[in-house]
């Protein structure tokens, strides 16, 4: 440590004095956390440091429009806010994810930096508590912070990415619509299916996805802002948060609103947990889509080998020539993390006790973390992976061979004359078309238009 590194300030707060680095922008409470909880490398993220910040900047101009908050100090309030929301300061927090349950740390961090900002920026005092912390708690904003992170997380990063994954789906099921290839169910072979129709069902999975993302938002616009320490609103004006909610939507572009219940919003975790089961979901749906995309693309030549994946890397340091699958294997890695994430949110939703959730910044660490690398491994996995996949000759050329080509047969003959054709063709190794020609009268014009693989594709057609 250098020996600009050791010089410190003397800072006070409630409990006295404290050391605090010269250059730090935080206080003697934000030192304490520090001090308090070294626990790991983990800080909260840009994004809910903006989202916090934005809390702040709307809770003075709310303040100075209700007459609360000199108009002096709430503009230097807001002018430090927004250098904060900027990212110019995102060094000074400091506190460390494992702290207080509450997160009261990084709300008094948060009040410390802006407080002296600006003080600095005003020539006269500025107070953490008494101004930059005005009408509000650390009980009903941190959560209110996690929420409006989440929600604009989600509007600009994971429903875009959603949205790109669902776009490029469309464009291969188009691509391979008149690919015919073997169904299969169990790991089994089935009746034929377009390559296009399976890729169809992945766009589909996404816009569902889409779709319960949209709900996760309204689930996290219900903030709890406004109800201070336990829900009462003590110490907060009654109009204070249905008009900071409306300047953060202003801000965002995206809406919030005070809840109608403060109890129950600041109370649980429900809003997150709600949200953060949606984003497995996807996750879920991620998981499905790679470990089709790997399966059609086994082989080259022992494995089924209907797809051929774009080659970005050597695959083995042993095997010479050989090429994984290993978009698909990152994304399906993010989605595991992302399901761990849930279940770490989850445990915190039921740690709530009486007016109080104790787990609310590992909860949004957790939740946090989940949207952005669920976002940017599916950007990844849409631009590498889905956008260069091509179909090759594998798919159509086993329909023929296909037993459960028998399946077309039932309507006409009956499904146990149809079980044993399959059965003598799976016996001898011949197609369900020469087997029949041998086990039935159908016509060789009656077989072509039962077992064309193309109608079978089309029910009802």
């Amino acid at each position: 440590m250098t020996q600009s590194d050791q010089r410190t300030r003397i800072e006070k707060d409630s409990m006295g004095e404290m050391h605090v680095p010269a250059d730090a922008l935080w206080g003697a409470s934000t030192q304490r956390a520090v001090l308090n909880f070294p626990i790991s490398q983990l800080r909260f993220n840009r994004r809910f440091i903006r989202s916090l910040s934005q809390i702040k900047q709307a809770a003075a101009q709310t303040n100075r429009e209700l007459g609360l908050l000199d108009a002096d100090k709430a503009d230097a309030i807001v002018a430090a806010a927004q250098e904060v929301i900027d990212g110019k300061w995102d060094d000074h927090f400091v506190v460390d994810i494992f702290q207080t349950g509450s997160g009261t740390s990084t709300n008094t961090n948060a009040n410390e930096v802006i407080a002296n900002l600006a003080t600095q920026n005003l020539g006269s005092k500025v107070h953490p508590n008494d101004h930059v912390n005005m009408c509000q708690s650390s009980n009903d904003v941190i959560p209110s912070a996690i929420q409006l992170a989440a929600l604009t997380a989600i509007e600009d990063e994971l429903i875009p990415a959603c949205e790109e994954l669902r776009d490029a789906m469309l464009a291969k099921s188009r691509d391979f619509w008149d690919i015919i290839k073997t169904g299969r169910t169990h790991l089994q072979d089935a009746t034929p299916v377009r390559l296009g129709q399976e890729f169809l069902g992945y766009a589909g999975q996404m816009d569902h996805g889409i779709r319960r993302l949209r709900y996760a938002q309204q689930e996290l616009g219900d903030m709890p802002l406004g109800g201070t320490a336990v829900g009462t609103g003590v110490n907060s004006h009654p109009e204070f948060a249905t008009r900071a909610c409306a300047l953060l939507t202003q801000m965002n572009g995206v809406k919030v609103w005070e809840t109608d219940n403060h109890f129950q919003a600041q109370s649980t975790l429900d809003a997150l947990v709600a949200a953060s089961g949606m984003i497995r979901t996807i996750a879920v749906s991620f998981f499905k889509i790679c470990n089709d995309i790997r399966w059609m693309a086994s082989g080259p030549r022992a494995g089924i080998f209907e797809l051929l994946l774009p080659e970005v890397q050597p695959g083995s340091s042993i095997l010479p020539g050989k090429v994984n699958p290993v978009i698909p294997e990152s994304l399906a890695q993010a989605a595991a993390h992302a399901v761990g994430n849930d279940t770490t949110v989850m445990l915190g939703g039921i740690s709530g006790n009486f007016e109080l959730n104790v787990m609310m910044p590992v909860s949004a660490h957790n939740l946090l973390e989940s949207i952005d690398l669920l976002a940017s491994a599916t950007r990844n996995f849409t631009a590498q992976c889905i956008r260069e996949i091509e179909a090759t000759e594998n798919g159509p050329a086993m329909v023929e061979k296909g037993l459960m080509l028998g399946t077309a047969l039932s309507p006409k003959i009956g499904y146990d004359a149809a079980a044993a054709i399959a059965k003598e063709a799976y016996k001898t190794g011949g197609t369900i078309r020469e087997t029949a020609r041998l086990k039935t009268s159908l016509t060789e014009a009656e077989l072509n238009q039962l077992l064309d693989p193309t109608s079978m594709t089309e029910p009802g057609l």
